[in-house]
């Protein structure tokens, strides 16, 4: 009797030991789940619009009864948008806060941190952002993304370029020096080559910069027919700022979408950003049940509009709770094979994880491409989800960019000559190059 006693304590222990984690996972009825997001720092703007839209499907699935009659509690972390931060964002929700799954993942470098940490403690993750193909090309059974790699993102540009445009026939490309823009940069260069295109220029920055006047006056004596930016958004806004400064003026501007598609572009770009193109991955006009319904409700919810980001976001969160909703249990392994045999269909598309190439546990969905025209982002490619026609070739008149200046087109030759020299040997080449086009005796050069 004595030695039942035993047996069953010791049967009783080795329960409460297996269900630890579990049981912290969704003590009072609710079930934990981390996101990490870059809510402070430089990315704070991206964080922000998938934050709220992560809070939006959040209530809306919890006021729906939540998973199987348990709330899902998100608790999100701010990775400030640097991979160590993320890191330790990563191994405090694991190890402290015994979430069952993790979801988010904004900055291809920060993502790349943040996966392997989660692989390495066999936890789940949906990446709904960070987009190097790499993440997706480890053969990590616990690492699972819902956007197309950054490779893919150009793929409606691509047909836009062969049905649209087909006179252009030089590209130049211009990235910072992330994960990124290092991926996406070369895998658009073999989209290139595919194409046809001369790479005429490949140039990466230090994101943050100033002053990218030496890098675009580069870009300008290459004349290439298009220029190819993969940039976040004061780096953006400010490339295309300082390129209308310089009358850089190729047949297309064309962003690699992050922070082409954001409106806050063209709150800081202004009227630089007229008629430049980016490629996206989701705009309001796409096919897909709610699609449309989610915009209208961030916007009426939040005062503003939503994009690409957020709508990741959102569906992430469904994806998320389709998924412990499927689980046999709350156990990691089974959260991990209820996600892997996902198939559902929501504002961003349809989810279903796949292997092709490289890559496991991939999503795979089309892509867009977008226009800012007149203040406003539309859909322009493909054409049956387009809200209006593309303006091509999207260039300004001559020197358009460049006000009038009565104090350079009355000054003296010699004294504009000076003063041109002087700009020149101070590195301010935009405003040496409006003086140049501004002053009669020198445009007449």
């Amino acid at each position: 009797m004595k030695k039942a006693r035993i047996l069953v304590g010791l049967f009783v222990a080795l329960g409460l030991i297996f269900n630890f984690g579990m049981s912290q996972s969704f003590a009072g009825d609710t079930i934990k789940v981390g996101i990490v997001l870059p809510l402070t720092g430089k990315l704070a703007k991206f964080g922000e619009i998938e934050n709220k839209s992560f809070l939006m499907a959040l209530e809306e699935i919890n006021g729906s009864g939540g998973v199987n009659g348990k709330k899902i509690e998100l608790i999100i972390e701010d990775t400030t948008g640097k991979p160590d931060v993320g890191r330790s964002a990563v191994e405090k929700l694991i190890t402290q806060d015994k979430v069952v799954m993790l979801g988010g993942g904004y900055s291809s470098s920060v993502t790349w941190a943040t996966i392997a940490v989660a692989q390495q403690n066999k936890v789940p993750f949906l990446v709904n952002t960070g987009s190097a193909d790499k993440i997706t090309e480890q053969g990590w059974e616990y690492i699972f993304r819902l956007n197309p790699p950054v490779s893919e993102y150009p793929g409606a540009f691509a047909n836009f370029l062969k049905a649209k445009a087909t006179d252009v026939k030089t590209v130049a490309i211009l990235h910072e020096n992330s994960l990124f823009g290092q991926s996406g940069s070369k895998k658009f260069v073999k989209r290139c080559e595919a194409l046809g295109l001369e790479v005429v220029m490949k140039e990466g920055y230090e994101a943050g910069a100033i002053d990218f006047s030496p890098l675009l006056m580069k870009v300008k004596s290459k004349k290439a027919d298009l220029v190819y930016m993969i940039s976040y958004i004061m780096d953006a806004s400010l490339l295309m700022r300082q390129a209308k400064q310089l009358n850089l003026n190729p047949k297309l501007f064309v962003g690699g979408a992050a922070g082409f598609t954001l409106p806050e572009f063209e709150k800081n770009a202004g009227k630089a950003s007229n008629l430049v193109y980016s490629a996206t991955l989701w705009t309001p006009s796409v096919p897909y049940p709610g699609a449309k319904a989610y915009y209208d409700n961030y916007f009426a919810k939040y005062n503003g509009p939503t994009e690409y980001h957020g709508a990741e976001a959102y569906s992430a969160m469904y994806v998320i709770a389709d998924t412990l909703k499927r689980a046999k249990t709350l156990g990691r392994d089974d959260i991990r094979d209820s996600l892997a045999k996902t198939n559902l269909i929501t504002s961003f598309g349809p989810v279903k994880f796949i292997s092709y190439g490289k890559k496991t546990n991939q999503n795979k969905l089309p892509t867009f491409l977008v226009q800012w025209i007149d203040g406003k982002l539309e859909t322009v490619w493909p054409q049956k989800v387009a809200t209006k026609a593309f303006v091509y070739p999207a260039q300004n008149p001559r020197n358009a960019a460049l006000p009038e200046c009565p104090f350079l087109q009355n000054c003296h030759h010699q004294a504009i000559i000076l003063y041109v020299l002087w700009l020149l040997a101070c590195h301010d080449y935009a405003v040496a190059l409006y003086a140049f086009h501004r002053h009669p005796f020198l445009h007449g050069i």
